[in-house]
């Protein structure tokens, strides 16, 4: 139909595609809804079959059942309840409030661009979530970096509320955020408790920043602890010594404690003595490393072609050369002669891990 005064014609479009259109869109956000959240949608689809089938009394009835169970499940097996219950329901509820929020920061913090007419936000992939800090997965919108996010880490804190954003790059496209919500490092944590079994791939010395625990490998790689004074160096060494006492009793960890300072190593003289060897003066802490490179060629020549990975054993135990200042020993060390022979058995340790070596 042409209309006068040059105006554009006007179509009217039928009320059948316009509620054809409008149902389809609610059923597309529906099962969005249902596959973002499909734990939420099953039980709420259950407490409503239930609601016809068993009427009221018997939902409340299985409600206060369910939490019954629970309860006991949480005082007896924490463990387990931790890990299937309280995890996915942390992670649940922390997914909801970073979905909520998304795009409403994304396109304030300037990391949603326009695109084509419309607004390309990256997309929130998955939660997983800790009593301190949040894991974000993020696929990248393509053009983007993981430098973009890391410029904007303030805003992504004060967005979702957090002390602090993080940046790590997962994979191509791909980024994590850790949003740390809690300080879990702000009290004194007490000294853990002696472990049962001990793997010397994963000695629990402490709590990582996240809360879960600070597990420090010994076997088969060389540490060096740094830090300024006070800043708490010695707890570390003496983390690492509680948890491999269990096999130091059982004779499968021995420990060379070297202590030219006699200010830290020297507290704990007794189990170097009972369960290794403790040295002091810089004549009797050569003369130790000095056997230990002996002992480590002679180990090394013993199962060269037989075996790579060293199983400790009371026959040969698992050896740990602790050094307390190894500046004691090489760069305040007045005799040149010991200096040197410290530098050379140190560099000969450091140069090779050998079989159940440090």
């Amino acid at each position: 139909m042409r209309h006068g005064h040059g105006r554009a014609p006007v179509y009217q479009t039928p009320a059948g595609i316009i509620l054809l259109a409008w149902l389809a869109r609610f059923v597309f956000r529906l099962l969005r809804l249902v596959f973002r959240h499909p734990v939420a949608a099953t039980a709420l689809a259950l407490l409503t079959v239930l609601w016809f089938t068993i009427t009221w009394i018997g939902l409340v009835a299985m409600v206060a059942w369910t939490v019954l169970v629970l309860v006991i499940w949480r005082c007896f097996w924490p463990m387990g309840f931790a890990r299937w219950v309280a995890t996915l329901a942390r992670n649940t509820r922390r997914a909801w409030v970073y979905r909520r929020r998304w795009h409403a920061v994304m396109t304030i913090a300037d990391l949603a661009p326009f695109y084509r007419g419309r607004i390309v936000v990256p997309v929130l992939v998955k939660v997983t979530s800790t009593r301190y800090v949040d894991r974000v997965a993020v696929r990248l919108v393509s053009g983007q970096a993981a430098a973009d996010f890391a410029r904007k880490a303030d805003n992504l804190a004060h967005g979702f509320r957090a002390i602090l954003c993080r940046v790590r790059t997962a994979r191509s496209g791909a980024v994590v955020l850790e949003f740390v919500r809690r300080d879990a490092l702000a009290a004194i944590i007490p000294a853990l408790p002696i472990p049962d079994q001990v793997d010397l791939k994963a000695l629990p010395v402490g709590r990582r920043e996240d809360g879960l625990p600070w597990l420090v490998k010994l076997h088969g790689t060389h540490v060096l602890v740094a830090g300024a004074t006070g800043a708490g160096k010695a707890s570390l060494l003496w983390g690492l010594i509680r948890a491999m006492l269990p096999a130091m009793r059982a004779g499968l960890v021995r420990v060379l404690a070297a202590d030219p300072k006699l200010m830290e190593l020297a507290y704990g003289r007794v189990i170097f003595d009972t369960y290794g060897q403790y040295a002091a003066d810089p004549a009797s802490i050569v003369a130790m490393l000095e056997d230990a490179v002996a002992d480590m060629q002679a180990r090394a020549a013993q199962f060269a072609g037989h075996q790579r990975d060293h199983t400790p054993t009371r026959q040969h135990p698992f050896t740990v050369v602790l050094v307390d200042e190894v500046a004691f020993l090489t760069a305040y060390q007045p005799d040149r002669k010991l200096r040197e022979r410290v530098v050379n058995a140190l560099a000969t340790l450091t140069s090779r891990t050998g079989p159940g070596r440090l």
